[in-house]
């Protein structure tokens, strides 16, 4: 038995008209379901993101970034059932993330020997420049004191610098080392005269060059009137320290 959708009463299953109010059944069709909309997908932001870190993997933080990212990524993009896009994208940022972890520690190997190869480089480019220059002040020297026999050797380091070619400006040097404290490849250079003898020359000096910092230079180095360059590790060195070789 079922049940009249019109007036409610009791009528046979197979029944196509109610035999209490008349109405036909027939006309009471199941209604069609209404159409399922479409799912709109969209492209994983997490799979872009992995993608660009992996863009960057020579950087170690970005690498990982990129593999953490893409694994996240790669499991939504599963779970989603076609609404989200970017496995391909996904997959690559892992790839990229997975090579820069694997890879960093190779330029990491290398930048650990490389570096303090080029430091000594530097350093040993700086100390030949410091002696490079002592060799120039010694040169000077010597042709100032033939130049101005009355007064010696320079009372000052911008005596041998650049102008007219006299005693007060001699034109032996230029400008890099003949300022009052000059400073040059990482060294700097002190000059220090004697005191002027009875008849008013100066017939001895000292130059110094010591590093700025230890990163420019490791060794000091001297020079006087004998034109004898010395050198020492640790300290300025003086007349007693070793002949530079």
């Amino acid at each position: 038995m079922k049940t009249c959708p019109y007036c409610a009463e009791s009528i046979q299953e197979d029944s196509q008209f109610c035999q209490f109010c008349g109405t036909s059944l027939t006309s009471l069709a199941a209604a069609p379901l209404p159409p399922i909309a479409p799912v709109e997908s969209h492209t994983s932001g997490k799979a872009i993101a992995s993608l660009i870190c992996g863009i960057f993997f020579f950087i170690l933080p970005a690498a990982i970034v990129a593999v953490i990212l893409g694994h996240l990524s790669y499991s939504e993009i599963g779970k989603s059932l076609g609404r989200i896009r970017g496995r391909g994208l996904a997959l690559a940022g892992l790839i990229l993330g997975y090579f820069g972890v694997a890879f960093i520690p190779f330029i990491l190997i290398i930048a650990a020997i490389a570096i303090p190869n080029l430091l000594r480089a530097r350093i040993a480019a700086n100390e030949a420049s410091a002696v490079g220059s002592l060799r120039s002040y010694q040169y000077a020297m010597g042709e100032y004191a033939s130049k101005c026999p009355k007064i010696g050797f320079p009372k000052s380091l911008a005596n041998l610098g650049q102008g007219r070619g006299d005693c007060e400006r001699a034109s032996l040097l230029d400008s890099s080392l003949s300022t009052d404290q000059p400073t040059k490849s990482g060294y700097y250079f002190h000059y220090l005269p004697a005191e002027p003898d009875d008849i008013g020359q100066v017939t001895s000096f000292t130059i110094t060059a010591d590093p700025v910092n230890p990163a420019n230079g490791g060794r000091h180095f001297y020079l006087d009137q004998t034109g004898v360059i010395r050198w020492n590790n640790d300290r300025s060195p003086d007349v007693g320290s070793p002949v530079l070789q």
